[in-house]
């Protein structure tokens, strides 16, 4: 009977240390394709550079929509960076035994709304534009906005799709 325990005891030690790491492996394997708060940061700085670009040739009519969503998209780069950050960083032990940081991960939700918001209101300001030039221009930052949106929403369900041992006994708490 105790040889038995022992066995068990055993079997379930090997099979926990065998998830854990390879739970750290795939950990690592996808911390080499994700993003990070700068690489999010530098997106966003030649983004609002090219709204501003766009908003210095059309003074006149929506140079100052343009300049509001260049700035509102200013304002939010350093909270999604922090949030990124703080997601990506956090700890692979903490992670795989009460997952993912929620808190970041609902505030990057949020900005994700508020970023598809204000994709909404350049494509608005684009049907506005009166020469080609500053719609082409427009459009390019809309693409950019979107790809970088898009990055972050791989980003955000990525990781919340990381294995954790107690992650639903977390979500408890975190609601």
């Amino acid at each position: 009977m105790q040889k038995i325990k022992n066995s068990s005891l055993l079997i379930t030690s090997l099979a926990l240390a065998g998830a854990i790491f390879f739970s750290v492996a795939l950990a690592k394997a996808q911390d080499e394709k994700q993003l990070n708060g700068t690489e999010h940061r530098n997106a966003v700085s030649t983004f609002v550079n090219g709204l501003l670009n766009v908003a210095e040739k059309e003074k006149l009519g929506i140079g100052e929509e343009v300049k509001t969503v260049a700035q509102e998209q200013s304002d939010a780069k350093e909270k999604v960076a922090e949030s990124i950050d703080k997601v990506q960083y956090r700890s692979k032990i903490k992670t795989l035994l009460i997952g993912t940081d929620y808190k970041n991960i609902g505030q990057l939700r949020s900005e994700m709304v508020k970023a598809g918001n204000r994709i909404d209101q350049l494509k608005k300001i684009l049907e506005k534009a009166a020469s080609e030039e500053t719609k082409t221009a427009l459009q390019g930052q809309v693409q950019m906005l979107e790809q970088e949106k898009q990055k972050i929403d791989d980003f955000l369900k990525a990781n919340e799709a990381k294995f954790s041992i107690f992650g639903w006994f977390a979500k408890l708490f975190n609601k």
